[in-house]
């Protein structure tokens, strides 16, 4: 039972700018003593996100 989620505009690029550092933490690389880094990232394509009216906040968890 595969259900296919279809998003409005979802093949449409975006342009964020990430640190390296930040970049590295969405990759999967663990900053032990800076748990900040991966969170400003994730704030980043968040706020990129909501931007775009049309994507339905529910999807951006």
């Amino acid at each position: 039972m595969d259900k296919q989620l279809k998003i409005p505009q979802g093949d449409e690029k975006v342009t964020v700018e990430l640190t390296r550092k930040e970049l590295m933490s969405l990759a999967g690389i663990r900053f032990h003593d800076n748990h900040k880094i991966e969170v400003s990232a994730r704030k980043k394509l968040h706020e990129i996100l909501e931007s775009q009216e049309s994507t339905p906040s529910q999807l951006l968890n």
